[in-house]
Parts: C-alpha cells; structure tokens; sequence
C-alpha cells in the first residue's frame, strides 16, 4: 500500500541523506525520458499566483487541474517536452509525476491485546481517525460515527454518490479500526481495535482502489484542516506506491510530514513486496511510499495462525521489507496482525464484494445457531492495508488515554513496547500457487517488534525528541551494516552505551529483532549484522542491488529504472 513525506526536516538528519548529483534535481527521475501529455505536481517556493498559473498554459502549453496552499503546488497536464523548462524555473522547487497509488491489501484483536484495553475502558472514545481510501461505507458495526466525510477523486465533494465506498476497502480498514462488531453474535465476536473511535471518511481511491499522489495529498491536507473541528487525532492510510526519490522530495511523503507537525499520527501499510525478487534481493527494499518517511509509523503484517497466542505467529512473507529505496530508511517500524483478518464487510455492489464474494464470513462462524451460507455482515482480507488501522487504532487508544502525547511520543511508545519475542524464520505456501516462501524475521522484516497494545497501555514513558527512523548504512571495507541516527532523534547514537538509556537503539531494536546475535556496538554505532547478511556477501546480486552507490541519488540502486508493479496479494492470504 502507499503513503506520504515531509516538506521540512531537521538540518542534523540531511547529513545521512546525500543529494541528487545528476541531471535536473528538481525533475523527479521518474519523469526522464517521458512523451506526451503528462500529469505532474510542481511544487513553488511560495503559493502559486496567477502569472505563475497563466503560466503553465501560456509558456509551457499545459493545462491546470489543482491548486493546493499548502503546500505550495498545483497538479497539471504539461507536454513532455515542457518539463525541462518548466523545471529551470526560479519559483519552481521540484517537478514530480502525479504518480498512482493503489491500496494494499477473529483472532487478531486479542492477540494484540484488545481485551485487556476494553477491561481498562479504553476504546477510543472522544478521538477521531481520518482513514484515507476508498470511502467508508455506512455498516451496523460503525454506526454513528462516521462523523465526516468527503471525495478527493472522480465525482467530488460530499454527496452520499461521491462519498459512497466503491471499492469496498476502506469499509474494511474502518471495521479493523473501529468497528464495535454489534453485527456478531456471542460464538465469535468480531471487534475493531478501537470500537468507540469516530471516523473521518477522506476518499482518495476509486473502485478500482485506485488514486494519484494529489488525491492523497488534497485529502491529508483535508485532515489537517479538519483536525480541531473533528478532533482528529490519527490518519490510517492503508495505500501506496513504489519509491522513486528520496522521501525529501516525494510530494506524499512531504504531506505525511506537514501532518504530523500539525500533531497528527500518520500510521502507513508497508506494501506488499515481501515475496518480490525480481532484482535477486529477496524482497529487501521493498517498502512503498510514504511508507518509506522517517516520521511516519510504517506497518508490515504478521499472520496469527488462527490461535490467542502469539509465540507461533510469523511474519506474512508478502509484507514487504526494508531498508527503503535511495534513503536506505529502517522499516517497517512494527509489525501486526494483517493476514485473513475479518471485519466489517464491503456493502453490495463494491468491487471486492462483487469480486471476492467467497470471502465473505458464514453466519456459523460467528452466531450460534447461523447458517452456513455467506451472509454480508463480515469479510476477510489479507496485506499490510489490515496491519495498519490496527496499529492506527492502537494509536488512538493511547490519545484516549493521554490526549497530550505527541505522533513521536506514540511512536516512540509502540515500538518500544513492542514484543521482541518470535522465531527467526517464517515459511508460508501460496494457497493459490502452492509456492512455497521462506522469510528471514529480522530487522528489516519486523522493525521494533509485533504490537502489543497491553504493554503500550501500562508504559507511562514520555520521550523528548523526535521519532525519526534511523538510516541503515553498509560499510564497505568492514563490511558491516549499521544503525545510524542524529543527536535530534530520541533513540539517538550517544544513548546506546548508556545500559539505563529508556530509548537507545538496544532497547527498541533488541538483540532477538536485529538478528539471533547480540547488538553489537561499534565506534558508538549499533551493527545489524556483520558479515551474517541475509543476501550473502557483498558480491551478491541482491546485495548490490540494495546498496551499491549507483542509484540516482548517489546512493541505493532500489529499484533504479526497473520499478516493479505493485505484488498482488491473493485475498485468501497466507496457509
């Protein structure tokens, strides 16, 4: 799935982030070698005047179609052949495609700990979620609170047409969320996260759950308009794209940014590339947009094996893995439950009702005495896009607890509290295909942990500082791959050799999550893995891939010119 970046960042992190060196830096790369009539945001220094519109028709023969404030931008059709010269302008800050998003595709609540929330009576009242995605369709279990909502894409605006979830996805991330499962009966109830959460319903994708990087951004910026009218507290976007520039210059990634500086947590799906080694890496590098920002809390999806106990879960091998594409970013930040997850199902008509009908639950499953022919209350759906509203409900249970903390405090909190217990490796068969794939559970693959929102509950830590991802840097003649973050960031270097440090890098990333070594500290620096490299050497195919300084940045060739389609992922999930 996809996501979103920010426009500032603190002087103390450029200094890991190298800049373009070739070609026009202010054309995003993507954008080289195009023809036509092609769809780009340009974002401008200042907000775009009227000269600067007349502009794009006049001077460059193009067509505006948007304007945003904030940032400073306008999306617009412009000849190909317009894009240098449109670049080179003075007011002009960067140029990139207006690229396509797409969303990313019980026993889950209890295993993170959702029973032990409701006997403590925290549920979420009094927050509100804006889920950006498809729409969120009115359904029994959600009743009441979907507070708000509004169309980025195709038919605008708030009608009940425009608003109305086609596709059938978003209806599902709200039910993972928030639904209450007044649906279910008492065989099995069917329960969202935070089930007293409002809802702020942000269309972005189609029926096709399909959208572009300006109706995500046109609808984060929405939500941080509507923050205090709302009391908007947590923006879920199970979407994304594959990366192509550093999250410095990806417009999602700048409006993810903007969000969380408004006091917004911004949780984003990983992807689903896990299983992708087109280039021999093994699904390494595969994280989507704004997946890939250092401020947002990226989740990757754990399959629970259909038991309450979570030391036999393993890691969904289509979650896709870090580090990210040219910043070489350490994600995903957490992980949770994201395979054959059942919730609030799609109404009729919806694309995935229409098209998955075989996923809906039986009556029987969930009603003493139900039949076993498919009813419409609930639906089962596989990907990172179920990971994350279940960390994004996680989130709003500990602003209903504490509305004064902020996205880092949170972020800070969930993946310090996050369980470093689980096996090493992962195997799955494709219920589809009968392949059968093997996932190495390690840093890159898990981030800080698998979620547990019990332990989140009970830790009363306030961290100072910001939440910043850490970058992963390979050295060369060592040949070692290391943790690295700067002096601004709360897991900061200088903490790791303090042994009562609450939030160095040894007690967020502990020794079981980095690898089946110890954490090893090496001038300061915490080491991931020696020499013990998942892709075998610096030789190897998959390796180079990742890390050889070759890629349009100076740094990761991630995916150089070879970006792979989004991995599709069978809504049957994992056996």
């Amino acid at each position: 799935m996809k996501a979103l970046s920010l426009r500032i960042v603190p002087a103390l992190l450029f200094q890991f982030l190298p800049l373009a060196t070739a070609g026009n830096h202010r054309l995003s790369p993507d954008l080289d070698g195009s023809k036509g009539i092609v769809s780009v945001l340009v974002q401008y220094r200042t907000a775009p005047s009227q000269t600067q519109l007349d502009a794009i028709s006049t001077k460059h023969k193009g067509r505006v179609n948007k304007v945003f404030l904030n940032p400073a931008a306008l999306q617009a059709d412009i000849p190909a052949d317009q894009l240098e010269k449109l670049a080179d302008s003075t007011d002009v800050l960067y140029v990139s495609s207006d690229r396509p998003v797409q969303a990313n595709m019980d026993v889950s609540g209890p295993v993170v700990g959702t029973v032990s929330a409701i006997f403590q009576g925290v549920q979420g009242a009094g927050v509100t979620v804006a889920v950006i995605d498809s729409g969120v369709n009115e359904h029994a279990d959600l009743a009441g609170r979907i507070v708000y909502a509004e169309s980025f894409i195709g038919k605008l605006g708030t009608s009940a047409s425009a608003v109305a979830d086609n596709f059938g996805h978003g209806t599902v991330v709200a039910g993972i969320l928030a639904g209450d499962g007044k649906s279910a009966g008492f065989l099995q109830v069917i329960r969202g996260i935070a089930p007293k959460v409002n809802i702020v319903s942000l269309k972005a994708l189609d029926a096709q759950g399909k959208g572009t990087d300006s109706s995500v951004v046109a609808a984060i910026n929405r939500a941080i308009a509507l923050k205090n009218t709302y009391k908007i507290g947590v923006i879920n976007l199970s979407l994304g794209r594959p990366v192509v520039e550093s999250f410095r210059t990806d417009p999602l990634c700048q409006a993810v940014e903007r969000a969380w500086k408004a006091g917004l947590v911004v949780v984003v799906a990983a992807g689903n590339g896990g299983r992708d080694n087109s280039l021999g890496n093994a699904g390494y590098g595969t994280i989507q947009s704004p997946g890939n920002d250092p401020l947002a809390i990226t989740v990757g999806a754990m399959r629970t094996m259909r038991t309450f106990d979570r030391g036999d879960d393993l890691i969904a091998t289509y979650s896709s893995k870090g580090p990210s594409a040219i910043d070489h970013i350490v994600k995903p930040d957490l992980v949770a439950p994201g395979n054959a997850i059942a919730a609030a199902a799609p109404s009729a008509g919806s694309s995935l009702a229409t098209e998955l009908a075989g996923n809906f639950l039986m009556e029987s499953e969930y009603k003493f005495g139900g039949s076993a022919i498919a009813a419409r209350d609930y639906f089962r759906l596989s990907g990172t896009s179920m990971a994350t509203p279940m960390v994004a409900g996680a989130a709003a249970l500990l602003l209903g607890r504490d509305a004064t903390l902020t996205p880092d405090q949170i972020k800070a909190r969930l993946m310090k509290t996050a369980s470093k217990n689980y096996r090493t490796t992962a195997t799955a068969t494709d219920p589809v295909t009968g392949q059968v794939y093997t996932a190495v559970q390690d840093l890159f693959a898990m981030g800080a942990g698998y979620l547990d929102i019990t332990s989140a509950l009970k830790n009363t830590d306030l961290a100072a500082g910001q939440a910043f991802s850490p970058k992963a840097v390979y050295n060369k003649t060592t040949k070692t791959v290391k943790i690295v973050g700067d002096a601004s960031v709360i897991w900061a270097d200088q903490t790791l050799a303090g042994s009562s440090a609450i939030w160095g890098s040894s007690v967020i990333w502990s020794d079981s999550v980095i690898w089946a070594d110890a954490l090893k500290l090496v001038n300061g620096v915490s080491v991931i893995w020696a020499d013990k490299s998942p892709w075998a050497d610096a030789g190897a195919k998959g390796f180079s891939v990742i890390w050889a300084d070759k890629g349009p940045e100076g740094g990761s060739v991630i995916w150089s010119d070879q970006t792979p389609a989004a991995l599709a992922i069978t809504a049957k999930g994992e056996k």
